[in-house]
């Protein structure tokens, strides 16, 4: 059997891992479009700021981990799936045939259409290289624009701003990380972010990008013009999928794969932020792109392409942010379920807010600000399901009081 990976994000490595322990008689090729050794997204943060070395973001750290696993590295793009004779070809014009094929080719910067986007010291932050380029100009007093606050934004932000920058965010949404907080949560980091020295814009765009005195300005659309030294764009993510047209792979937010993670063609996978898998909340299909549901989803595909799967009961929508020591979190339907019940406490004094949302007597979101003493619980309550029964209105009036509900219910006398 010839198992093909395309990417060696933390999908792909535990995909081709977990092929090797399970399936050792097969052929395992990892495709990795990288020039340095498959490393960690997220870590690049600690990696800008000088937190960890450089070889502190690498996935495995020993030497020849691939080479000893008997797992075959290539380092090269994928061009173009064949499925007529189940071939992948390479940039390197290098031919693949396979049986099976994953991809966890994982996602790209989007551009924004700006004028003047494309000057020097403009950068995001999405590979090593970028982390380099922009380690390079940051640092104290450096006037630093960062466009964009959702997750990925919020977790730059922090970086740039530990590197002792002048730093300024704008961001389009009416609130910071608008795709993971609520009105009040969104305003609340928004709050402490201004009290830390950074400044932020919210409901503003950036319009255009000139440079005067060897400085850029950025031109926003509230009519405020800023001065910097370096731009930093987060404004969002695209699956790598340019690869699979022709291949009659469907793919809407990114590929479509069922709960073994299978997509439209029988023997193609995809795992990672490449895939529009089983939301288990919703039931229909969601793009989750956080690392541990890259991980899960890299262990399940492998299991399923070694004919040993087992039906995945889907992903829970779990974002977990540290913003300048303010830890934040969203699960499940943070949202809220259309005719479901909510309750919340906020305290914006001291930087603590809990949301719940209920779907009759079972918890199926939250939202939480400045608490770190709750999250399994959270996500325990979420995903077992437990019917809270008397405890649902208790939690109505304390939001806070989910550790004794839990602790009740799952013991099995309920209320």
């Amino acid at each position: 059997m010839q198992h093909v990976i395309v990417g060696a994000g933390p999908s792909g490595v535990t995909a081709a891992e977990t092929l090797r322990k399970i399936d050792p008689e097969s052929s395992v090729t990892l495709v990795d479009g990288e020039v340095e050794p498959p490393y960690g997204r997220m870590a690049i943060p600690y990696f800008l700021i000088g937190k960890v070395p450089e070889q502190g973001v690498y996935l495995r750290k020993g030497d020849n981990h691939f080479e000893n696993l008997g797992i075959n590295r290539i380092q090269a793009h994928a061009e173009s799936v064949s499925v007529g004779d189940n071939t992948l070809t390479l940039d390197n014009g290098e031919k693949l045939p396979y049986d099976k094929l994953l991809v966890a080719s994982g996602s790209h910067p989007i551009k924004p259409p700006i004028e003047g986007l494309d000057r020097p010291n403009i950068h995001h932050c999405w590979t090593l290289e970028d982390a380099r380029n922009i380690a390079k100009i940051t640092g104290e007093g450096v006037d630093v624009v960062l466009m964009g606050a959702g997750f990925i934004g919020c977790i730059i932000m922090e970086a740039l701003a530990l590197s002792g920058a002048n730093l300024t965010v704008v961001e389009a949404g009416d609130r910071m990380v608008p795709r993971m907080m609520d009105q009040n949560a969104g305003n609340m980091i928004k709050n402490w972010c201004l009290e830390k020295g950074v400044n932020v814009l919210t409901s503003a765009r950036v319009n255009s990008v000139d440079e005067t005195d060897g400085k850029l300005s950025v031109n926003v659309d509230t009519g405020d013009v800023i001065q910097a030294d370096l731009i930093v764009v987060a404004t969002g993510v695209r699956p790598n999928t340019d690869f699979l047209d022709g291949a009659g792979v469907e793919i809407e937010d990114g590929i479509l794969v069922d709960n073994n993670l299978r997509s439209s063609i029988d023997n193609i996978f995809a795992a990672g932020d490449v895939a529009q898998g089983p939301d288990y909340s919703t039931g229909e299909k969601s793009v989750h792109a956080v690392q541990p549901t890259g991980v899960e989803h890299g262990r399940i595909a492998a299991m399923s392409m070694a004919e040993k799967g087992v039906d995945y009961r889907g992903s829970l929508n779990m974002n977990v942010l540290d913003t300048l020591g303010l830890i934040s979190c969203s699960f499940g339907l943070w949202q809220g379920k259309d005719g479901g019940e909510s309750a919340q406490q906020i305290d914006n004094e001291n930087y603590r807010y809990t949301l719940l949302n209920f779907d009759g007597d079972h918890l199926v979101g939250a939202v939480m600000v400045g608490r770190t003493d709750q999250m399994g619980i959270m996500r325990g309550l979420i995903m077992t399901p437990v019917n809270l029964g008397a405890w649902k209105e208790r939690l109505m009036s304390d939001p806070n009081r989910v550790v004794e509900a839990y602790i009740d219910c799952t013991r099995g006398d309920g209320a």
